[in-house]
């Protein structure tokens, strides 16, 4: 058996491939996909993977692409591997990862048990996740499926110093990422801060005020996740009221929903954005005023002690 590591990709994650094959001593595993003409997809693994260990990247950024991953790897179960990771740099239901109102369906429990139904290699099978929004999803997962959630606070500290160098404020959106934040601000030596929030409607907040002094201050706001950037540009022009003197960001997963980064950039609040690249689109849109920086050291690091 060949102990060199197969890494095969998603059709969206292959620049993530390419970034990880060339950080190690891997091998290139090879997949054919094609579509039929009612849209079914076909997947043909072309690569030898009997007895191999395989790693499988494959983000969760829409259904088909769920889909696409839990398909590939059932069929390398079923062709021989000898053990699977599966790398997931954005796991995309974490917006339902739990129920407020009777009968819905918690989308995020769901996925993690489908995955988790994957059949096991002879090894094992585990799963790679990323700076997930709730601390609680691990635990969705089940039988012998092993998951890791893996930090990107090395990344997150390195383009905050590169940004801020040693005199900078490190804030957040709303209180409900103060811990975090407050933690990667205590690694780095610099102070904290977030916002607190009133919430007049379903879909409507008003920032009350914020809880610690901005004043002339280079201020570089973390959030997680950005989507819309609705939170993001709320909290940007209150730290700027407050007197900051100039706002960046830096985010673990850029999606920029609806041109939601050139409507960030547009509003003039922020000098430039950072983002990781777990997902595509952060991917796609890297320009002058965002910054991605790859998560593909981070997975290195991971596999060399699997």
């Amino acid at each position: 058996m060949k102990s060199t590591k197969l890494i095969f990709s998603t059709q969206k994650y292959a620049y993530l491939k390419e970034k990880l094959l060339s950080l190690g001593a891997y091998e290139s595993g090879e997949v054919e996909v094609k579509k039929f003409p009612d849209g079914e997809r076909y997947q043909r693994i072309l690569s030898e993977i009997g007895g191999r260990n395989l790693v499988l990247i494959g983000g969760t950024v829409s259904d088909e692409d769920t889909l696409e991953m839990y398909d590939l790897a059932c069929a390398m179960e079923k062709h021989g591997a000898h053990s699977l990771t599966l790398i997931v740099p954005y796991f995309g239901y974490s917006t339902m990862e739990r129920s407020v109102k009777k009968g819905e369906v918690i989308t995020a429990k769901t996925r993690a048990r489908l995955f988790s139904f994957i059949p096991h290699t002879e090894q094992g099978n585990r799963i790679m996740l990323f700076d997930l929004h709730s601390e609680g999803l691990p635990h969705y997962f089940e039988g012998n499926l092993r998951p890791m959630h893996v930090y990107c606070k090395p990344l997150i500290i390195e383009a905050a110093k590169k940004l801020g160098g040693d005199n900078f404020i490190l804030a957040c959106t709303d209180a409900g990422r103060a811990k975090w934040v407050e933690s990667l601000a205590n690694d780095m030596g610099v102070n904290a801060a977030f916002v607190f929030k009133q919430r007049l409607s379903g879909d409507q907040t008003q920032i009350t005020g914020i809880n610690a002094d901005v004043k002339e201050k280079t201020v570089i706001i973390y959030d997680d996740m950005i989507r819309t950037g609705g939170s993001l540009r709320q909290a940007a022009e209150a730290y700027l009221k407050a007197g900051a003197k100039e706002i960046f960001a830096i985010t673990s997963h850029g999606l920029f929903s609806n041109q939601a980064l050139e409507k960030l950039k547009n509003t003039g609040l922020f000098k430039s954005m950072v983002s990781t690249d777990t997902h595509y689109l952060a991917q796609q849109q890297e320009c002058d005023f965002l910054k991605v920086m790859s998560i593909a050291p981070l997975i290195h690091s991971e596999l060399e002690h699997l």
